[in-house]
């Protein structure tokens, strides 16, 4: 790893907000092997996972069968009858809904120091952009994302998404505010000489005075063969080496020996992006809603396939007894009876106008529920502003507490920027102050939004009305173009009509001409 700009004398000092590593805090392996193992059993992490399913449109009615009793009584799988699985993206909709919503649009840092400004905007490029939208995503399916900090090979501060499911945090405080330490679980596929796989399960202890790697196996956990026993800095940088009076070593062409030195961050190096203050999944609140919806329109499906194998009544004909008659009855959908001869179906009447009434329900529900925006509703198109704000509140308000809870851990990350500018020379702005904006990115009714604009001519500046023209992403540039549009227009009257014709034009050379 190359720290080409980093700063010895500051990265050692109390203010760089990173330390040399240090032997102590072993931690206690029993404790950990025995969270992990309540943790992959846990519910909470189950759920994560269901709720990562239901995203990629993989329901719970995927695992549906269909049963019938045979004639010991006991159940059995009728795999003759129709069996719809019909799954409805509802989790992937809303979820996608509150991310665009929120994170489409670029998030601004404002700043009264420029010089900050712009050496951060260097951190928070489009890649980070990305990221975090990717990360939004996450904290809604799972309840929260995680992030982590780390350098690059060439000492270049980095950021990388961690899948939800793989992190335990302990917390310091009841509000889940202060990071303790981190411990990472994941698997990964070992390729033996022989061709055969094997899976490893690595582990990684985080804390603010290093890192443990660990292998899990089933009696617990052991030293992490590819990285050695002991603890391991967040990070490493290259330093200057010198013998016991303090003079630097230097190689036979003069130039210093460098030693790679393990560091820490005062901080753990991961951040947690919380969907909510409970860290709760959007899944929690529709998931028994969704689930009813499949399971209706299965069974309206099921029905229609099997009306052309509706129950057969056969009159006039013996032999069958109640065991036999219901095996037949779910197996063949025929029941012979005695009587004067006849066949007649039996079918269920499908009430449309009531499974139409529950579904619409049911919808409605699921957007209640979900805090989210019905696009097929009819009435959408032709709202007018105030009705389309009115629709828009429960996806606003829900949007509003995911960006509280975003703000706070992007000022999280952005320490770790700061420190990092701090300990390569480039200025010491742990103290500026910033704030975060989003940019949500709501539908308007842009008629009505143009009419206001223009009644709003001379009542107040032209920048503000250009600022709040739905068309206009930038008022600035926007301004610039009609000055330099209009100064186009007047050369061309100019032109036309002559010089002088025009007010504002000829004007200069006609004093010049005067004065000779």
């Amino acid at each position: 790893m190359i720290f080409p700009d980093f700063q010895t004398s500051a990265m050692l000092g109390l203010k760089s907000k990173i330390s040399r590593l240090t032997n102590s805090g072993k931690p206690q392996e029993d404790f950990l092997f025995s969270n992990l193992n309540e943790w992959q059993a846990s519910d909470t992490r189950k759920f994560m996972l269901t709720a990562q399913d239901y995203y990629g449109n993989d329901n719970d009615i995927k695992d549906r069968k269909r049963y019938y009793i045979d004639r010991k009584g006991v159940r059995q799988e009728a795999t003759n009858l129709a069996n719809s699985k019909l799954k409805h993206p509802f989790m992937r909709k809303l979820t996608n809904q509150k991310v665009n919503y929120l994170l489409s649009k670029e998030f601004s840092v404002q700043c009264d120091d420029d010089k900050f400004s712009e050496l951060l905007a260097e951190y928070l490029d489009k890649k980070f952009l990305k990221m975090i939208k990717n990360v939004g995503r996450d904290s809604v399916v799972n309840g929260l994302a995680w992030i982590q900090i780390y350098y690059d090979r060439l000492g270049n501060l980095k950021f990388k998404r961690i899948p939800t499911e793989e992190i335990i945090p302990f917390w310091a405080d009841a509000d889940h505010t202060i990071l303790e330490a981190v411990l990472r679980v994941y698997t990964i596929m070992q390729y033996l000489p022989d061709g055969v796989k094997k899976e490893l399960i690595k582990v990684e202890y985080h804390t603010t005075e290093g890192v443990w790697y660990y292998e899990k196996t089933d009696r617990g956990l052991k030293p992490d063969p590819d990285k050695g026993e002991g603890v391991k800095g967040h990070f490493i940088i290259p330093q200057e080496t010198v013998d016991t009076d303090g003079n630097v070593i230097v190689d036979e062409d003069n130039n210093p020996i460098m030693t790679n030195v393990q560091m820490t961050w005062d901080k753990v190096p991961f951040i947690a992006f919380k969907y909510n203050a409970d860290e709760m999944s959007l899944l929690k609140l529709i998931k028994s809603l969704i689930d009813d919806y499949d399971l209706n329109t299965s069974d309206t499906s099921n029905n229609l396939q099997d009306i052309p194998d509706s129950i057969k009544v056969v009159k006039n004909y013996d032999g069958t007894d109640k065991t036999e008659f219901t095996q037949n009855l779910n197996i063949f959908r025929t029941a012979f009876v005695s009587g004067d001869g006849d066949v007649t179906a039996l079918t269920t009447p499908l009430d449309v106008a009531a499974l139409d009434s529950h579904l619409n329900r049911l919808r409605k529900d699921i957007y209640e529920a979900g805090s989210g925006v019905d696009t097929q509703e009819v009435s959408l198109g032709n709202a007018s502003g105030v009705a389309l704000k009115f629709r828009y509140a429960d996806l606003d308000t829900d949007t509003d507490d995911m960006a509280n809870e975003f703000t706070a851990s992007l000022e999280e990350l952005i320490w770790f920027i700061k420190v990092d500018l701090l300990n390569k020379g480039l200025g010491d702005f742990l103290e500026t102050e910033f704030d975060i904006i989003f940019n949500t990115d709501g539908i308007v009714n842009e008629s009505e939004i143009i009419t206001d604009a223009k009644n709003s001519v001379g009542i107040i500046s032209d920048e503000t009305i250009r600022a709040n023209h739905p068309w206009v992403t930038d008022a600035q540039e926007e301004g610039d173009r009609m000055s330099k549009e209009s100064e186009e227009k007047m050369k061309q009257m100019q032109e036309v009509m002559g010089e002088g014709a025009v007010p504002g034009f000829g004007e200069k050379a006609s004093e010049e001409g005067g004065e000779e």
